[in-house]
This record gives structure tokens, sequence and C-alpha cells, in this order.
């Protein structure tokens, strides 16, 4: 099992992943920091728990809208009103991971 460091934010996180993701991890880390300095450059240092939370919506409105043929520019146009079965199921998931992230953060907060 592989062990990598993401910065997020200014803050190093270690996170394990499959041996030979390393790279693919990295990336991913770097990607999801970047949509957190964005959320810092709109809304400002609002905490660790709503920045992962804030770049969460972007990153899962960003694959929204790729899923729906969109732009995939994230303007969350695509996800307000008549929502199929799948859609509120993909919202339900979608909340439990922000409920997940932000437990994560209160905790890494606490150490």
């Amino acid at each position: 099992m592989g062990q990598v460091a993401v910065d997020i934010n200014g803050r190093r996180f270690q996170v394990a992943c499959d041996d030979g993701q390393e790279d693919h991890v990295r990336e991913l880390g770097a990607y999801i920091d970047g949509k957190v300095k964005q959320v810092v450059n709109q809304v400002g240092q609002v905490g660790d728990p709503r920045l992962l939370l804030m770049a969460s919506l972007l990153v899962t409105d960003e694959l929204y809208e790729l899923r729906q043929g969109g732009t995939g520019q994230g303007d969350g146009a695509g996800m307000v009103g008549g929502a199929s079965a799948i859609e509120e199921r993909a919202a339900q998931m979608i909340e439990g991971t922000a409920d997940r992230l932000h437990d994560i953060a209160a905790r890494l907060e606490a150490s």
C-alpha cells in the first residue's frame, strides 16, 4: 500500500493509496487544492471543513455538468428542479460525502 503526502490549503495530509497510484493521488490532491484556493479567493478562510465542503461541491458540480453533457463550467444551473430518482440519489450521496468530509476535517482540527 502506497503513502502520499497531499497539501490542501497549506496543510499536509498523508493519504494511503494502491501501489502505483501515488502520482494520480498527488494530481487529485493538487486539483482539490486549486478548488480550495478558488473558494478562499471568493469567501476567505472560513475553516477547513467549510472550505473542503465548498470545494467538494464545486468538483461535484463539474462532474454533474459533464455527465449531463453540459459545458462543465460548474455554474450549478443544472442542479435545480426536476430531479430524477438517479439525481436525487446522487444528491443524497453528495450530502453523505460532505458530512463525512466535515467529520474528517473536524477530527483533523482536533488532533
